[in-house]
């Protein structure tokens, strides 16, 4: 099982699912924690483990050769991203621009733009009991976290047997991050918060999970504050609402301290058994 949690927006709250669901996951079975909000991964400050592995992560970008080259510009022409231009006398290049998409070192007709490696970040992993916790970091600078987004998911997939629940604390929005950390998997939770803002960008990650035909269901965090618009869109819509996650000075007490809150919210646990509990029919109808 594939389970990614994502939002329209930042703020709403993945982080604190994620970790919750992963320890609280963690006292039933073995889970895997994966952080692909690359560009700022925290999952990290609530999930504390055994550090096992960790290496760097690499994509691959042209590299011009000046004394092959003879200047015919079809590395420019096939390039749709413009990370390789043709001046009078030299070819540059832009890896952070570059898709590695392998266009312009393969059509080159003088073998003049050979693909050679370039540090993008590093992978981490971690183990906590039943918990193996997985985060990439994005090198300060690069722009491109969808490669690296990638990579860390194909590691999960080399490392851990398909039957165990695996949940991917996506990046913030609806783009191309987004996308990338939710294209494989099996099921969506939608975290919100029930204010305008978060309406709103809550029906903009519905419009994508649909167009993406994934299947998915909404959580409701900080509930009590702002109106009912998210409760009336997912009965009028017939989308699963699956917790509400009370809003509560202590919750937000212990997250700034870096503390597991169902530990010590019995509410925050009730609600997380909710979302478990769905997880498991989901399980179950997949593997008959």
């Amino acid at each position: 099982m594939k389970i990614a949690i994502a939002s329209g927006k930042g703020g709403t709250g993945k982080t604190t699912l994620s970790s919750n669901l992963a320890a609280y996951i963690s006292e039933k079975e073995k889970v895997v924690l994966c952080d692909l909000d690359v560009e700022e991964p925290n999952s990290g400050l609530f999930i504390k483990g055994k550090l096992i592995h960790k290496e760097d992560k690499f994509k691959m970008v042209p590299s011009w050769d000046s004394n092959k080259c003879t200047f015919c510009g079809l590395c420019q022409d096939v390039c749709n991203y413009n990370a390789v231009i043709k001046l009078e006398d030299k070819i540059m290049v832009f890896p952070d621009l570059c898709h590695s998409c392998y266009a312009c070192s393969e059509l080159c007709p003088e073998n003049a733009l050979p693909m050679i490696p370039e540090k993008m970040g590093e992978l981490k992993h971690f183990e906590s009991g039943d918990i193996s916790f997985i985060e990439s970091h994005l090198d300060v600078g690069r722009e491109q976290a969808v490669p690296l987004i990638s990579q860390t998911i194909e590691y999960v997939d080399e490392h851990f047997p398909k039957e165990t629940i695996r949940l991917y604390d996506s990046p913030p929005g609806t783009s191309c991050p987004v996308i990338e950390a939710t294209k494989e998997v099996d099921f969506v939770i939608l975290i919100t918060e029930p204010t305008p803002f978060g309406f709103h960008d809550l029906k903009l990650a519905i419009e994508t999970m649909k167009k993406m035909e994934k299947e998915f269901a909404v959580v409701i965090n900080r509930y009590g504050i702002g109106n009912d618009d998210v409760l009336n869109y997912c009965k009028d819509n017939d989308i699963p609402l699956l917790a509400k996650i009370p809003n509560d000075r202590y919750i937000a007490e212990l997250y700034s301290s870096g503390e597991l809150i169902y530990t010590r919210v019995p509410e925050v646990k009730k609600q997380l058994k909710h979302v478990y509990d769905y997880i498991l029919k989901l399980k179950e109808n997949n593997e008959v």
